[in-house]
């Protein structure tokens, strides 16, 4: 989940709001790579998972990377809630799921040395205290009540708010991780490509990222249970967001669409001010009840930007958000994955292409089949497994095209990044596959061995 931004000042007129997000538009040799991923972290020994403070904590994690790797500690209300260092930053989920937002990279073989620099450190620190971290779309056994909410003024409103407007907001807060990718755009309609192509196919990241089949102990019947709970949430601000495809759409249609969600909070002084179902279109004329008379600035309409969560979402740039969290292999798989269809023109053309027919029906489809039933979805009679196959084909040119050698020209490209998802396409197996093999072979039932098996 997002920390309080940094928008500017007042705002004094309506077009601001657009001009805003339009200040995101960069020439392409200054378009950047940003890696978001969540794992859950545990006690080696109960699998429990790990309270806010204590000696085997999310809090004692912090600290240790703190002290031992020198980020500085960000704090709210007297707690430790985060860490910030060289333009990236930790942060903690709802439930205690500790986040890497990377910094803006230029190639995958930057983002996925982060990466892994990254686990490296927080496994340094956890070995020492007995946690482990995993990565799954969704806690496999954990109930509500067993997950802590972490102490951030944000996480306590939207958790109070979440049973009025839907059916799974606090398991998605506490119980769901998720990796993902935020790029840049060049212009309007180079914004405009990239959005209708994200939420077009965003289900095909859903599908080939598929890692939460079980929930509560046991199989849940679907491959992406993650994907289920966002479809469950709030309507007023998740969803495929059809008029995204309507001719005209553009930076003014995403305040528009940005305006109606009803909001959240107000930060002010280092403090979350209740504004829960309020609007953004009282606040601009100074009659938000939370704050009366008040006008608000910029940084608060970037705050209430990160508040919708649609499967893509349009800030100063691009959110890819349909991906579970997952093993390590596919942490570095998703942004090759995104950056190969929208950083080469080709690609991105041919990715438009492909979808340019589809109707809100088709892709809202293609959306519910990928959480059920991952690559072996059906949709008018096409195989997900079969799109996947068309798709990486696109993303592998772009990769081609882009020519980003690493590791000192050894390495020809980012193609190699690909590798687990053209697996996954070859065998029709997702992660959450994988799992269910396990779970109904060598495990026997027992999931309590997926925290030995598929810890980081």
């Amino acid at each position: 989940m997002s920390i309080p931004q940094s928008g500017g000042g007042p705002i004094e007129r309506h077009e601001q709001l657009a001009e805003y997000l339009a200040a995101g538009c960069k020439p392409k040799e200054d378009w950047r790579i940003g890696t978001e991923h969540e794992k859950f972290g545990f006690c080696k020994d109960t699998h429990n998972p790990l309270p806010f403070a204590g000696d085997r904590s999310i809090e004692a994690v912090l600290e240790g990377l703190r002290d031992r790797y020198g980020w500085a500690e960000v704090r709210e209300g007297g707690h430790l809630i985060g860490l910030e260092k060289d333009g990236a930053n930790v942060s903690l989920e709802p439930g205690g799921a500790l986040e890497l937002s990377g910094a803006p990279l230029e190639t995958i073989h930057q983002t996925c040395d982060e990466v892994n620099e990254h686990l490296r450190e927080v496994k340094s620190i956890a070995d020492e205290i007995g946690v482990g971290f995993i990565g799954l779309g969704a806690a496999p056994v954990w109930t509500h009540d067993q997950m802590p909410l972490m102490p951030k003024g944000r996480y306590k409103l939207m958790d109070a708010y979440m049973g009025k407007v839907g059916t799974t907001g606090t398991t998605m807060m506490r119980r769901t991780c998720t990796v993902q990718v935020n790029l840049d755009f060049g212009s309007e309609a180079d914004m405009v490509q990239k959005m209708r192509v994200a939420l077009a196919l965003q289900p095909v990241a859903t599908a080939l990222f598929a890692n939460s089949p079980f929930f509560e102990g046991k199989p849940n019947g679907m491959k992406s249970y993650r994907s289920w709970v966002w479809r469950h949430l709030d309507p007023a601000r998740t969803g495929m967001l059809p008029f995204v495809f309507d001719e005209g759409f553009g930076f003014e249609a995403w305040v528009e669409y940005a305006l109606d969600v009803p909001m959240y909070f107000v930060y002010r002084d280092g403090k979350y001010i209740d504004a829960l179902g309020q609007s953004f279109r009282d606040f601009l004329k100074g009659e938000l009840p939370a704050l009366p008379g008040e006008m608000p600035t910029l940084s608060d309409w970037a705050d209430h930007l990160t508040t919708a969560f649609p499967e893509a979402r349009l800030k100063k740039f691009i959110e890819m958000r349909g991906a579970d969290g997952g093993p390590w292999r596919r942490l570095c798989a998703l942004p090759a994955f995104w950056v190969g269809l929208m950083y080469d023109q080709g690609a991105l053309d041919a990715a438009w292409d492909l979808v340019k027919g589809w109707d809100a029906e088709t892709r809202e489809a293609w959306r519910v089949g990928a959480g059920n039933d991952g690559l072996q979805a059906v949709v008018g009679g096409m195989k997900m497994q079969e799109l996947a196959s068309q798709v990486l084909d696109i993303a592998r040119s772009g990769l081609k095209a882009r020519a980003r050698p690493g590791l000192g020209g050894m390495v020809q490209d980012e193609r190699h990044f690909l590798h687990a998802l053209e697996d996954s396409v070859e065998t029709g197996m997702t992660p959450a596959d994988e799992l269910l093999a396990h779970y109904n072979g060598d495990w026997n039932g027992d999931l309590e061995r997926i925290y030995d098996a598929f810890s980081y």
